[in-house]
């Protein structure tokens, strides 16, 4: 019982003591680019001390998506809407690369101008770890609406 009893405290112990660590963690992926044998890791948005911005902030980045997006004739013809789901990595230059459709809004052409709208976008200021740049996925809906 003794033994017992030791053992859950020191097993409490070694919690507490780990407990603190895993505050800090850092939610980092590993994105194949490229080819098949060079990966980078990229953090996600939410968990970099600063995170990446397009120039001219939230206002900036819903201006250039209105004035970029053209709606697809066909779309518009059948009155298709949606919301495309988009993910790209702000990478450590600032440039938007491996836009990619996490959820698409039913119908291609929608899900291939909300890709083309992503890859016109300037440079974004880079996200940073500390004071070390790095790469960053950002989420970002882009809504097709009549």
């Amino acid at each position: 019982m003794l033994k017992q009893l030791r053992l859950g405290f020191l097993l409490s112990l070694a919690m507490t003591a780990v407990l603190p660590l895993a505050a800090q963690v850092r939610h980092v992926t590993t994105v194949n680019p490229m080819s098949k044998q060079s990966y980078m890791e990229v953090y996600e948005f939410d968990y970099v001390d600063i995170q990446p911005q397009f120039p001219g902030g939230e206002r900036g980045l819903i201006n250039f998506i209105n004035k970029t997006r053209e709606y697809p004739y066909h779309a518009y013809k059948k009155r298709i809407q949606g919301r495309v789901l988009c993910s790209f990595i702000v990478g450590t230059d600032g440039r938007v690369s491996d836009v990619r459709v996490i959820r698409g809004a039913g119908d291609e052409s929608l899900n291939r101008e909300a890709i083309r709208v992503i890859g016109e976008m300037p440079k974004w200021s880079v996200g940073k770890v500390g004071k070390q740049p790095v790469p960053v996925r950002v989420v970002l809906p882009i809504n097709f609406r009549l």
